[in-house]
């Protein structure tokens, strides 16, 4: 069978990008045919996959997606698929992988008035009504339900056509056998005494992230802890405005970013406490690959994959609405505390022996293959 996969920029560090490829390759490993639109593709090609990056240009956003659209849909005219996979909103899709939250409920809530007068706002209003429009065929692959609620309220897309997922953990996140040596190995890389603490902060998108949250509790720790601390920020994103108000805050050399790249289990192995008080995140998959590697977690509750932090008892979940104040009281008390960091992190590692955190892929494919069995 041929399948037919659409996702706007394609990396090799974004979550949704890796949750793409690993499905494509489940689905290939299942015998079927791959072929990829994309507007940017970077990293290497899987044998066997035809990637298709659109020739085309324009000045905004939703202009060249809508170019790639017209000329994929031109391109599949002559080219038929057995079915059309997206990973962004667009039309004509047969199964939707929903990585991002409902753009309409942001647009009514958190946008004033004048924003819905904009093409911006048209385009993805008419992409996203495309998908989840009550008539619509499109089925929907869901990785959280916090968002779908949302989606039945703005469209009353039925019920049937939700398929909830389990996470998708890349098995190489659990911790392995050697995990002492490999963490012992990227301290002395690193420069990190025995006595410092690591946080890591993982994700592109620094702003969503909440790397200006991560940074201010960092600066408000006592001195002496503060001294100690090191706080990696890895993820592909422009750090300017950051490192500035890293400057700002006189955190010198406490900060480090790094760009995207793909050995972050050794980070999660190297570090004491992985930090995540984003603003907005529909699941946060570093956040499970943190529990599986035995890392203790500090993270805000409006990520949809914060629940499970607090069944697995494998870190803290901050309160909504979000406080500044308590994200820095939480940090000084896990980073204190090495006998509560020690019980975090059993607590995670005896969780990902039970709990269903990695069959994601499989999933998917089922329902994308369902009516082709």
């Amino acid at each position: 069978m041929q399948l037919a996969f659409v996702l706007y920029k394609y990396f090799p560090f974004g979550g949704l990008q890796r949750d793409f490829m690993r499905i494509a390759l489940e689905c290939q490993r299942r015998g079927h045919q791959i072929r990829v639109y994309t507007l940017i593709w970077e990293g290497d090609v899987p044998p066997g996959f035809e990637v298709l990056v659109a020739p085309v240009k324009a000045l905004f956003n939703h202009r060249r997606n809508e170019k790639l659209s017209a000329w994929m849909e031109a391109d599949l005219a002559k080219r038929p698929v057995d079915r059309l996979i997206g990973f962004n909103k667009m039309p004509g899709l047969d199964v939707y992988y929903a990585a991002d939250g409902c753009f309409e409920d942001k647009a009514q809530n958190l946008r004033n008035s004048l924003y819905r007068r904009w093409g911006r706002y048209r385009h993805f209003a008419e992409y996203e009504r495309a998908v989840f429009a009550k008539d619509a065929k499109t089925d929907v692959l869901m990785i959280s339900e916090v968002q779908q609620p949302l989606f039945i309220k703005h469209y009353g897309t039925p019920l049937e056509r939700f398929h909830l997922l389990p996470p998708g953990i890349a098995q190489d996140r659990r911790r392995p056998a050697d995990a002492d040596e490999i963490r012992a190995a990227f301290r002395a890389e690193f420069e990190l005494a025995d006595d410092d603490l690591l946080l890591v902060q993982i994700g592109s998108g620094f702003k969503t992230k909440g790397v200006d949250r991560s940074l201010k509790a960092l600066a408000a720790l006592p001195a002496q802890l503060r001294k100690r601390t090191r706080l990696f920020v890895i993820g592909q994103d422009d750090p300017k405005v950051f490192q500035l108000q890293s400057a700002a805050l006189g955190l010198g050399e406490n900060v480090r970013f790094l760009k995207g790249r793909s050995d972050i289990p050794r980070f999660l192995l190297g570090a004491d406490l992985l930090i995540h008080p984003a603003y907005n995140e529909n699941t946060g998959t570093v956040l499970l690959e943190a529990l599986v590697a035995g890392l203790p977690v500090l993270v805000s509750a409006v990520c949809g994959y914060a629940h499970y932090i607090a069944e697995a008892d494998s870190g803290l979940v901050l309160d909504e609405p979000f406080e500044q104040a308590q994200l820095t009281e939480y940090l000084g008390r896990m980073l204190s505390d090495p006998g509560a960091r020690a019980t975090w992190s059993r607590n995670g590692l005896a969780f990902a022996e039970t709990a269903d955190l990695y069959s994601m892929p499989q999933h998917a494919a089922d329902v994308i293959l369902a009516e082709h069995a």
